[in-house]
């Protein structure tokens, strides 16, 4: 390739190509469910705006081209609530997920200490599923939406964090 990926605060100017990835990436999530309807699927650019402007949102450029990203606030709570974390499929598969993943918790680390970081994907995501689990996450709930998708939230304390890094 040639460029290395940074990672960096994602700003307002991002979200349409935001959205458009976003649009890309879950089209794998549609088909395995059947369902193309999902909610990253039909997400306006005003509601991402306002995600962007109310939360946490990295995105990971290659160049100019913004290739993945991921967003998550934190509750009252304490909880971090970590959402649509989306790599480009060319670039799936070498780290650029876990990268991004850890990107957010040292965020919410940093900006608004949490107590535990939650995240969620369907019960067929086996990669998804799989980055989680090595990265600390464990399920804690199921929760069937519908006949064809059943949602696994997943949880890592935060202090963990630190263990997590200090043994990897």
């Amino acid at each position: 390739m040639g460029m290395s990926v940074t990672i960096s605060a994602a700003t307002a100017q991002d979200a349409e190509h935001i959205l458009k990835l976003q649009y890309l990436c879950y089209q794998s999530e549609a088909e395995l469910y059947g369902d193309y309807a999902i909610e990253p699927l039909t997400q306006s650019l005003d509601d991402l705006c306002a995600e962007i402007a109310g939360g946490h949102a990295l995105v990971a450029r290659l160049g100019d081209e913004v290739v993945a990203s991921v967003r998550g606030s934190v509750g009252p709570d304490g909880i971090a609530r970590i959402a649509k974390l989306i790599v480009h499929p060319r670039l799936q598969r070498h780290g650029l997920g876990g990268r991004l993943l850890d990107a957010i918790e040292d965020r919410f680390a940093a900006a608004s200490p949490a107590q535990r970081y939650r995240l969620f994907t369907g019960h067929r995501s086996e990669g998804n599923l799989r980055l989680y689990r090595s990265r600390g996450y464990v399920p804690v709930a199921r929760e069937e939406v519908g006949p064809r998708l059943t949602l696994v939230t997943l949880e890592k304390e935060a202090a963990a964090l630190g263990a997590f890094v200090a043994s990897a």
